[in-house]
């Protein structure tokens, strides 16, 4: 039966929520304050990671914590009122970041990750958008062998477990397919399942348009208001206007928990902060591949606006000033890693924050005490990769139709207990 919905939020989340609700024969309204996949969408490495089937997880091992601890690192920042306000689900974060707690999120984490790239396939077809998309995998760049042996192992035992697929290049093969690379470099693990998108941002804007080409409402609006009421739900605007509907989606990203704070329900949501600049590169010099240095922790991925340079972490409240420091200490360690990187293209550099949960797992279901509300956010650094798999699971959810995969792990009631 056709229903009338509002999804609240316009990332690579929210618009394939509202997408997979449409084909599904819904009247849909998708709302955002800006343009689809301007905000966290838009600013990330670009990468569909089917072989991210480990969630981040906090640093527990002392030496790593010491190299932290001074706040100089490329791949982690943090601003101690940040990290003060947060300390609740850091800690949870950390507690959850080893052992068997780590071990079973990883099981639960994979079951949505495994799903990615049959979920987006559909979505690139009907947008049109085939020639964002570049298939071939992407490098995991390493200088010291130790470092590169521990993540072999874990790669054996993704590849056994869950169908991860990869190559392990030494430093000769390296040369010879990224011959502008830095020669201090032992080898690298060439990740040969993943899909590189060489516009983020563009994607989300080819599937909201595909959504409004088939029928679908996009409406850009600034949300300040959720309240139920009789039959549904009221959504109001900064600029006094109201909407109503049988039911809403919150797939606001890292302010979800901001709007759901007037409902009196609240998440244990916290935010990793990141950073990126373009580049130009000198002439003749090119990097073919999407690559990460994996001991520095940063990204660099050759896109339509140049090479773009992504950051690690920072730990800071949402709305915190940006600080450019981690990026200017990335940037020094690209030069020397590639050589050839040129001058910044970008007039300032871009921020933007990713959602994130204590138990690193992304929120998706009903909210049990309020008919017709239903959540979708919280996906950490892989909301990009993961938005067409949960828009699709949610949609089953929400028809009533038993999922494809077990939802129960991603349910809000595991923080309400």
């Amino acid at each position: 039966m056709s229903r009338k919905i509002i999804v609240l939020g316009a990332g690579m989340v929210g618009v394939s929520v509202a997408w997979h609700l449409l084909r599904r024969g819904h009247e849909v309204t998708l709302m955002d304050r800006r343009e689809p996949g301007r905000e966290t969408s838009f600013g990330n490495a670009g990468i569909i990671q089917r072989e991210a089937v480990r969630p981040y997880a906090f640093p527990r091992d002392v030496p790593t914590l010491l190299r932290v601890l001074p706040n100089r690192s490329v791949d982690i920042r943090y601003r101690p009122l940040g990290m003060l306000r947060a300390a609740s689900p850091l800690l949870q974060y950390w507690l959850n970041s080893g052992g068997k707690r780590y071990e079973q999120i990883t099981r639960e984490w994979a079951s949505l990750i495994m799903r990615c790239q049959d979920a987006h396939g559909p979505m690139i077809e009907a947008a049109g958008a085939e020639h964002l998309i570049r298939k071939g995998g992407w490098l995991e760049l390493y200088r010291h062998q130790p470092d590169m042996d521990e993540r072999l192992a874990e790669a054996a035992e993704d590849r056994e477990r869950f169908g991860v697929e990869y190559q392990v290049l030494d430093a000769q093969q390296l040369r010879a397919v990224e011959p502008h690379l830095s020669t201090d470099l032992i080898g690298a693990i060439h990740w040969t399942q993943p899909w590189m998108v060489s516009d983020p941002g563009a994607l989300v804007q080819a599937y909201a348009r595909n959504f409004v080409e088939q029928g679908g409402t996009l409406m850009q609006a600034s949300v300040d208001g959720l309240a139920q009421q009789d039959g549904g739900w009221r959504v109001s605007t900064a600029d006094g206007r109201e909407y109503e509907a049988e039911q809403v989606v919150v797939a606001l990203g890292p302010w979800s928990g901001n709007l759901l704070a007037q409902l009196d329900i609240h998440v244990p949501l916290f935010v990793k902060r990141g950073y990126h600049m373009h580049y130009a590169t000198a002439q003749g010099a090119e990097l073919k591949h999407w690559v990460m240095d994996a001991e520095r922790g940063f990204l660099m991925e050759p896109m339509s606006a140049g090479i773009r340079l992504t950051t690690g972490a920072e730990l800071a409240d949402l709305d915190a000033p940006p600080s450019y420091r981690q990026l200017a200490a990335a940037e020094k360690v690209a030069r020397e890693l590639f050589p050839a990187l040129g001058s910044r293209l970008d007039e300032a550099p871009w921020k933007g924050a990713r959602p994130c949960m204590p138990d690193m797992k992304p929120v998706i279901g009903s909210v049990s005490d309020k008919s017709g509300l239903w959540l979708s956010f919280g996906h950490g650094h892989q909301g990009f990769t993961l938005g067409p798999a949960t828009g699709e699971l949610l949609a089953q959810m929400m028809d009533g139709e038993a999922p494809a995969i077990d939802m129960t792990p991603f349910a809000l009631d595991r923080f309400r207990s």
